[in-house]
């Protein structure tokens, strides 16, 4: 799903004439369009439904929470040409940049939530989207990296099914990254749903882990993160096994947009060699 596809979905949905040319906030796994007060998160197909539909019951228990986090505008997505689409209200405009240690106190207060009573969350599948996305990739990518992928996730997903945590496990966010943050004039708050999980919390930690050694995240932002939550993930023994299932996960995730974007296909082959080469700094950059 391209823009232009997802535009001809927007345009479906009814929204008024002067909405459709809402600006596009982001393409990735969904296509986020700023739509007046709305936000708008079309689906890349119809696999997503259940994920759009847990992530509705997710936005309600956290307000129940007191979580500060994005809130539905319906409560239920539509299916549209094949596509799920969700409503959301549209935050007040950010004051600045969300920053790791904004991320912190969030993740501390999603880290002492008991399981909801409203739903069942699944595990933190992170290597789950492996196939869907190399298969997306179809002939963009080379057989050989993608078959390398493969056999890197038949290899991690039972060694991470096999760690043993430092942290209690339970509620997670799932991609706890600054970009899942929008610092408005009330505080930060949590955005982006999806992924929500229960399984080890390290899961969360990991992230900003790897975002220090293949993002270029300042190692004093780091700092400031780990402080402001109260420990630091890399001092676990197994966050080396979480990180190199993430890494694959990356990976495979970038090789679904080398259809029609070269310079993530660039990317993905930047990536893969980097893997191959078994060197953990190589730098990873979006595209």
């Amino acid at each position: 799903m391209d823009e232009a596809r997802a535009r001809e979905i927007l345009a479906a949905t009814g929204l008024p004439a002067r909405e459709q040319d809402a600006p596009l906030l982001s393409l990735g796994e969904n296509a986020v369009f700023g739509a007046g007060d709305l936000v708008v998160k079309i689906g890349r197909d119809a696999e997503l439904l259940s994920r759009a539909e847990r992530e509705l019951t997710l936005a309600s228990w956290l307000a129940e929470a007191g979580i500060p986090a994005v809130r539905a505008a319906e409560a239920a997505p539509r299916l549209v040409d094949g596509h799920p689409v969700t409503f959301w209200h549209r935050l007040p405009a950010a004051v600045r940049p969300a920053e790791p240690r904004d991320l912190a106190p969030l993740l501390r207060r999603i880290h002492a939530l008991p399981e909801p009573a409203s739903l069942t969350l699944p595990r933190r599948d992170l290597l789950g989207g492996v196939e869907r996305w190399l298969r997306l990739a179809g002939d963009a990518v080379d057989p050989a990296d993608a078959a390398y992928l493969r056999e890197r996730r038949d290899s991690f997903a039972p060694a991470a099914a096999a760690l043993t945590p430092h942290l209690a496990p339970g509620p997670i966010h799932g991609d706890a990254l600054p970009r899942n943050v929008h610092v408005g004039p009330d505080g930060p708050v949590l955005v982006d749903l999806e992924t929500f999980s229960s399984d080890l919390r390290e899961h969360d930690l990991v992230v900003l882990a790897l975002s220090r050694d293949r993002y270029g995240l300042d190692p004093a932002a780091y700092d400031a993160f780990t402080e402001a939550y109260g420990w630091d993930v890399r001092a676990w023994e197994g966050c080396a096994v979480l990180r190199g299932a993430r890494e694959t996960a990356s990976c495979a995730w970038v090789a679904q947009h080398a259809p029609t974007n070269p310079k993530a296909l660039a990317e993905f082959e930047r990536r893969v060699a980097s893997l191959r080469d078994g060197d953990p700094e190589v730098r990873w950059y979006p595209f």
